[in-house]
């Protein structure tokens, strides 16, 4: 049973779409120092992180592993507002770039997709082999979040070895619920921005690995059709529905045994936030709801107590609790 959370959007800016879009765009937070850290994976590509580290953190203080959403990398607004809160808290953060994102482009033949959940694992166990003593909790956004959620499940009642707990923020655990929303008329906006995008990084990919063949993307597709022209067939799935039921944490959540919080908006404009109401959760998995917030928005009034963004005041005093013995 989910619990419903109080936030008070800003006023005249409280429909989905504009606490989506503005959430995404307005950051007055300029980029922390970090350190590259690159992965090695088994099948030659390299995943990038870039990890800040405050002064007088110890090897038996906390870690924070934060995942990117779709089309995002280490420098998406959340990620950075949330290092800027936490180094100073003295916690350890590392931002992980997916396959070809961010400070990790050029250095993935292969792309990442929404169930990547082993290329985390595979960064979690690096660090986690280099600190063994620093607790590990692993948030992830958006596209993130059911990666981390998928994560956990996978590790089961082994999760506990290296994780203290695991957050996640409007993740989108029903992969084929998420495309559907994609595809309303209303939010055309999403699914072209986010194509194109997609697009863009593939045609890169592609010319730059010669070996890769020529590809002939239509400029406009529906994330349905792309998933299933080149994602699916790409990445080893039969097809598509056998590429979003493998790859949709709903599926595996009920495994779920460590610590962990899910933060949905019922007014998500792309992600339902139901995709867990018909799972029996562990104890330990709680999930809340906000009426409002849309899609990893938030915006509340600086006045208020949570300040402007309400999410990263949530997100903070979930890692601090989680902390805790």
């Amino acid at each position: 049973m989910a619990e419903e959370l109080n936030f008070d959007p800003i006023p005249f800016i409280d429909g989905p779409h504009h606490q989506t879009i503005i959430g995404s765009v307005f950051n007055l937070s300029i980029e922390p120092k970090s350190v590259r850290k690159l992965i090695q994976l088994s099948d030659g590509d390299k995943l990038a992180l870039e990890i800040t580290t405050p002064d007088g953190w110890s090897k038996n203080d906390l870690t924070v592993m934060m995942v990117h959403g779709l089309c995002g990398s280490h420098q998406s607004p959340y990620l950075v507002r949330l290092v800027k809160r936490l180094e100073p808290l003295g916690i350890r953060v590392v931002r992980v770039n997916m396959r070809g994102a961010g400070s990790g482009r050029g250095l993935a033949k292969k792309h990442y997709h929404c169930g990547r959940s082993d290329d985390i694992f595979e960064a979690l166990k690096v660090l986690k082999e280099e600190h063994p003593d620093s607790p590990f909790i692993l948030a992830g956004f958006s596209l993130g979040g059911n990666i981390s959620l998928k994560l956990a499940g996978e590790l089961g009642n082994l999760a506990g070895r290296y994780l203290k707990g695991v957050i996640a923020v409007c993740p989108p655990v029903d992969l084929l619920s998420s495309v559907r929303l994609f595809g309303k008329s209303e939010n055309e906006i999403y699914e072209n921005y986010f194509y194109k995008l997609m697009r863009e990084e593939i045609y890169y990919r592609h010319n730059l690995f010669k070996d890769l063949p020529k590809i002939n993307l239509p400029k406009q597709m529906k994330i349905y059709e792309f998933d299933q022209l080149y994602v699916a067939p790409n990445a080893g799935f039969s097809n598509v529905l056998d590429y979003y039921a493998k790859c949709s944490a709903v599926n595996i959540a009920e495994e779920i045994t460590v610590p962990t919080k899910v933060l949905f908006a019922m007014d998500d404009p792309i992600v339902s936030a139901s995709g867990l109401d018909q799972c029996v959760l562990h104890p330990n998995v709680k999930v809340y709801k906000t009426k409002k917030g849309g899609h990893m928005g938030y915006l509340s009034s600086p006045l208020s107590e949570t300040g402007l963004y309400w999410l990263d005041t949530v997100v903070q005093d979930w890692i601090f609790k989680m902390s805790k013995p």
